[in-house]
Order: structure tokens, then sequence, then C-alpha cells
């Protein structure tokens, strides 16, 4: 019986088993990803897929064959032949995303997956129930059961090439291999149906079951839905998992940078950050720690010690000052280097501020052993320090504490503290160690350092006021405002020594911030009763260097509503110049809200003139120092004098601090000094009596100050 085939289904047949194949690779990629019961999941869906998918090629091109009778198809053996398709593929997926997967495995599912597809088609065939059996071309039949194979043994190696591909790779090459198995299928299909001949007269006594055109065009549509629903399914996974995969990639990279940003915290918690260097926080951890070892180990007859020396550089400041804080910087890691190299490795080095260090020297035997290390530490940091071409020699001074010779575990480092002020008063480059008596002047500084701490609060801290007199006018122009500490039980005590103390125990920018404070009240009080005129208030190196200073000082302006003109902010020579990028940020900044600026003490420092005219100061103020010998010594003239015209060619006004004589104001009158002050015409005193003073409550002299101006200017 002759037979045809119509081309239209022949193509959806081939279109239908290259979209089937192409979704059926990106399932296996999904089950070999996936683990646990998503894994099965996938696999059961792609084992359905593929088998629909090769069925329905199958089918299709059943009904693209054409014979003069109508044909049919015994819905049991079809649907049996839908099953075996489905167990094949379920078997392909099975082993094609094994991790362990060896040549015995694909053999074997090669073998049973062609098998399984040549009993899908040729049950799909006997679903045809002809009155006269079909003839078998053996030769044909065994054909196609290899192409089966071959195109089994294909589909698993591509499932398996596949999993290590990804991105356009990975879709260039499931193009091309779906058109590689698709066209396989199709030909094991076609060589079946080709194995296959009708006797002439033949009828299809299963015509009235399922066929039809009708039937072909539901397949089509249901398994095309199918397909499409899997490869979005498949896409749509991928997506999530890429996203999923990315998510965890920047969460893994979140936690390192996390863990590293909290090693960096806790490094800098516990580190010095120029010498790198333990920090007093670690150090007095680790004296803890070592403390309590000593008092585990120790031996009723034989007696470990422990030791601590506090290091101390002499001369360390004029450095800074003359050569700047680079230079400082260096100096002070260079002087950690030499620490480390003395110290044993069961030994701590410490920096703990400044120019100050501390050793931890463990399993000790004798203060005889302490003085060996500290005399190998004087004799280390006496040689040359090199900054470029220079050499710059300093020493150091030490204090010794053995304990527990030496007081209770408590007290050591400010027993330590005490003996290296001993070595330094000493003369420095030396060692003192500690003795009961130093003890009392440790504890005076600690009890007077708390007593500051609580000073504010108890309402023990106060400005009082110098005037400052108008060089040309004679009349008060403005007054510097200076912190004063009446203590309780001490009485008045002297600012070089609390103000060291404050900045040493970290008390100074709460004094800073409360002279800011204060500074604005007592002009807004002076303001309101009729005494309009600018004060002065001085900036420490702690000051500059903390971030929102201006912000700070515009709140306080702004509360205490005083223009900001009325403020004037005094920084040192030496501070100013220590680093000139950090001074030059805050000068700009204080100028931008209209506050004025000065450089005090200027002459004892090491200023670069470029970096002056570069800093928007208003003022200089010349160095007391200077005042003093201008009587007597012609180079402090000339110094002034040079001042004087350095300061009027760059539009600054001049300060001169410190005068006491009469002598020395008509000297600094001749000069055309702007501006004087000193014990000459008025000591600092409280804010009522300088009220009083500045309107005309002065003695005799003090009245017969503006004469004598006018008389020395004609």
């Amino acid at each position: 019986m002759a037979s045809s085939y119509g081309l239209v289904t022949v193509g959806f047949s081939i279109a239908m088993a290259v979209l089937a194949s192409f979704v059926t690779l990106g399932l296996a990629r999904r089950v070999h990803l996936a683990s646990g019961g998503i894994s099965r999941i996938w696999w059961l869906i792609g084992s359905m897929v593929m088998g629909t998918g090769i069925w329905a090629t199958h089918f299709i091109g059943m009904q693209a064959f054409e014979l003069p009778i109508l044909l049919g198809y015994q819905g049991v053996l079809t649907l049996a032949s839908w099953a075996s398709a489905v167990a094949a593929s379920a078997l392909a997926f099975n082993v094609s995303t094994k991790k362990n997967y060896h040549w015995q495995h694909f053999l074997m599912a090669s073998l049973a997956m062609g098998f399984g597809i040549c009993a899908m088609h040729y049950l799909g065939m006997l679903a045809i129930d002809m009155s006269i059996p079909i003839v078998w071309d053996w030769d044909l039949v065994a054909v196609s059961a290899v192409i089966a194979v071959l195109a089994s043994a294909t589909a698993l190696n591509l499932f398996r090439v596949m999993f290590t591909l990804s991105g356009r790779k990975l879709l260039l090459f499931q193009s091309l291999a779906a058109l590689v198995m698709g066209f396989a299928i199709c030909g094991m299909h076609y060589t079946g149906m080709s194995a296959a001949s009708f006797a002439s007269g033949a009828a299809c006594l299963s015509a009235d079951a399922l066929g039809g055109p009708e039937l072909t065009t539901i397949i089509v549509i249901t398994t095309a839905m199918l397909l499409i629903a899997a490869l979005f399914s498949t896409v749509l996974d991928a997506r999530l998992q890429s996203t999923a995969f990315k998510l965890n990639k920047s969460l893994k990279e979140s936690n390192s940078k996390l863990q590293m940003v909290n090693n960096e915290l806790r490094q800098r918690a516990f580190a010095d950050p120029l010498t790198k260097l333990p920090n007093r926080l670690l150090f007095e951890d680790r004296l803890i720690h070592a403390l309590l070892r000593l008092e585990r180990s120790n031996h009723p007859r034989v007696k470990e010690r422990l030791g601590i020396l506090f290091v101390d550089l002499d001369g360390f400041k004029p450095i800074n000052d003359s050569f700047g804080h680079a230079a400082g910087d260096e100096i002070l890691i260079s002087a950690s280097q030499r620490l480390l190299a003395q110290a044993r490795s069961s030994d701590t080095v410490a920096r703990i501020g400044g120019d100050e260090f501390l050793l931890l020297l463990e399993d000790t035997q004798d203060a005889a052993a302490c003085m060996a290390v500290a005399n190998r530490i004087l004799k280390s940091l006496s040689q040359p320090f090199h900054l470029g071409s220079k050499e710059l020699q300093i020493t150091c001074s030490i204090g010794i504490v053995v304990f527990p010779d030496h007081g209770d575990r408590d007290h050591l480092i400010a027993n330590a503290d005490a003996a290296m002020y001993v070595a330094k008063r000493n003369g420095g480059n030396g060692f003192a160690m500690f003795e009961p008596h130093m003890g009392s002047d440790a504890s005076e500084q600690l009890e007077l350092q708390n007593d500051l701490r609580h000073a504010i609060e108890r309402k023990q801290i106060s400005l009082h006021y110098q005037p400052k007199i108008d060089g040309e006018r004679g009349s008060i122009i403005g007054v510097e405002a200076l912190l004063r500490w009446t203590h309780p039980e001490r009485g008045m005590i002297a600012p070089d020594t609390f103000i060291p103390l404050a900045e040493r125990f970290g008390i100074i920018n709460s004094l800073g911030n409360w002279v800011i404070e204060e500074a604005c009240r007592q002009l807004a009080e002076w303001q309101a009763l009729g005494l309009q005129m600018r004060m002065a208030i001085n900036l420490s190196v702690h000051q500059l260097r903390e971030s929102g200073l201006a912000e700070r000082i515009t709140q306080a302006l702004q509360r205490h509503n005083v223009q900001a003109n009325q403020l004037l902010c005094e920084i040192t020579e030496s501070v100013a110049m220590e680093d000139t990028q950090a001074t030059q940020r805050t000068f700009e900044e204080l100028r931008e809200i209209g506050v004025f600026l000065s450089i005090d003490d200027f002459g004892t420092g090491y200023s670069s003139l470029n970096y002056l005219r570069q800093l928007p100061a208003q003022q200089l103020k010349i160095d007391r120092s200077f005042i003093t010998d201008l009587e007597t010594r012609e180079d402090a003239r000339a110094v002034v004098h040079a001042v004087v015209r350095l300061a009027h060619a760059l539009g600054v006004r001049v300060v001169a601090e410190g005068v006491e004589t009469a002598g020395q104001r008509d000297i600094l009158l001749n000069m055309r000094c702007d501006e004087l002050q000193g014990y000459l015409f008025a000591r600092p005193m409280p804010a009522d009596k300088l009220l009083a003073w500045a309107k005309g409550d002065k003695s005799d002299d003090q009245a017969e100050f503006s004469k004598s101006i006018l008389g020395n200017l004609n």
C-alpha cells in the first residue's frame, strides 16, 4: 500500500523535537544544580517534559504518515508508548545528573534509554490495529534501534558537558545541542517508520479510535504549552538561582568586609595608629593577665617579679616645633622600633600617648634585670635619628617599678610615671627606681585630675579677662579670656599646672567647649549692659584637630545672639605650624563663619612665611619673651620691629603681650604696634570688675594712660 508524508506535519514534528531537546537540556542543568527535595521535583518535571516531548515528536510524525485509508490509534497502547518515553527520560535524568559518573553508568543508561525510545515508537506503531498485520523490515528496525541508542548516548554526553558552561557559551551550546538531539530523535522515528510496510487492501480496525487532524492540533498545542511552561520555569529558576548566588556572594563579601572592619576596629581600639604598638587599653589588659599568672605561679621560696618601665623622650617637643609634625612622627616610629628591639618576645611595648611609652617585663628576677633593660634602652635611643640628610639626637627618661616590691597592683603605672618624672627632673637621659615618697606626687596628680573632671559642674572654673589697649587711641579695644580654676581646698591653681594635666588626661576638649560657651554668654551679657568689644579665646591643639569646631562655635554664637566678629580665636604659632593643612582648614572654616583669628606667641616657633601668608589671620601676637628684653637688648627690638612691619605688610594687626613697664610701652608705640596688653595696664580680672574698669573705675596711673600715649605719639 503506497504511503506519503504531510510536509507541514513533518515540520511540526521536527520543531517539536528541537524545542523538547532545548527545554530538556535546561531541565537537566536544573536537576544537576539543585539538591535534596528541589532536585527530585526538577527530576520529575524533566522526566515528564522530555518523555512527552519525545512522544509528541513520534505521535506528530505518525500523524504526518498518510495512507489511502483512515488511520486511528488504540488508547491503551498509545498511553503505554507515552509511559515508555517518560520512563526512558527518567532513567536518563537519573544517570546523567549523578555526581559520581562512570562509563559503566553511561553505557547502561544509553542502552536502556535507547530501548525505551524504541519501545515508545513501536508500541505507538502497534496502536494501529490493521486487518492485515504490518510487515517489518528488521534490518531497518535494527538501524532505528542503533540510532535510538546513539541519540541517547549523545543526549547524555551533552547533558554532562553543559553542566560546566555558563553565560553566552551555555546558551550557544544548548541551542546547537538541541538541534543535534532533535534531528537524532526524528532520524530514529522516520527510520522506524520506513521499516513498516502496509499490505494493499488492509483496513485499519482502530480508525474510529484516536486520530485525525484535530487530535494532532491538540497534541501540538498542548505539548508546546507544556514545553514553553517548562522553559519559562527553567529560565525563571535560573534567574532566581543567579540572584540567590549573587546575594549569597554579596552576603559573603559583606561578611568578609564586616570581619575586616571588626578586625580593623579591634586593631584601632587596642593599637596605636602611628606606631602600631599596643595602646594603653591593651597594655593594661596584658598587665592584669600577667599579674594573675604571677600570683598563680609564684612559689613561696622563689618569688618571680614583674617590671614596668615608663619611657618618656627628652626634648621631643622642639623637634615638632622646629621640623614639623611629620618629622616628629618619624622619630616616634623609629623610637618604637628601637624599643621593640630591646624587648623580649614575651614582653609588651606600648605607646600610651605623645612621646610616652610603657614596657611590661614579665618573668624578671629582680630590679637589677629591669635596670639592665633600662640601660640598653638609654643607649639605643641616644643613637642619632636620621631625618633625610639631617641627624637628630634625643635622649629619654625612664621610671622603673618592680612588682610586688614597689606598691600595690592598682598603682604600678602611676608609680612608674612618678619615677620617670624624677628622672626627668634630674636632667633626663637616665632612669629612676620608684621609691615610696614618689608616690605622693603621683597620687596628688591623680587626685588633681579627678577634681578637674568635676570642676566645671561644681562651678570651680571661671574666666578672667585682661584688657587689650588700642595703641592709637589709648582706649580698651578688647579682652583676652583666661581660664582660672579655684579649688575649694587648694585655692587658685595656676593654668601652667592644670592645663597640661587636662591635655594629658583628655579633659582639654570639654574645658575648651566650656570656654567657647562661657565667652559667648559673657559677650551677650556685656552687650546688654552697653559694653561692646571683641573677646579673644585660646584654642588648644586638641580642639584644632577635633572635627566640628566651627559648627560648635556657630551654635554658641547663635544661642547667645552674639556677632561672630566679636569673637577672636588665638592659636599659638607652634600649634599652627605643627600641621599646616589642618590649621589652614580650621582657619578657613572659622573665617567663613565670621570669627576673627590670631596667631599667638609669634616668633617662638618655626614659621614659613609662605604658610603665614596663606593663613587667613587678622592678628599676630608677639611673644612676651621679646617684649621683656625690649629695653635692654637690641636684637629683641629688631625682631619686634621686623614683626610689626611684616604684619602691616600683610595687612595684619599686631598685639604685644606682657607689657609691664612704661619703657616697653613707649618703644612699642614708636614702632606703631596696634594693641598692647600686660600688667602695666591691668591684670586679668573677673567679668564684673572688667566691666567697672572699662567704664572708668581705674587707678590714677591707668587713668593717665591715654594722655601719655597721645603725648608719645606727638
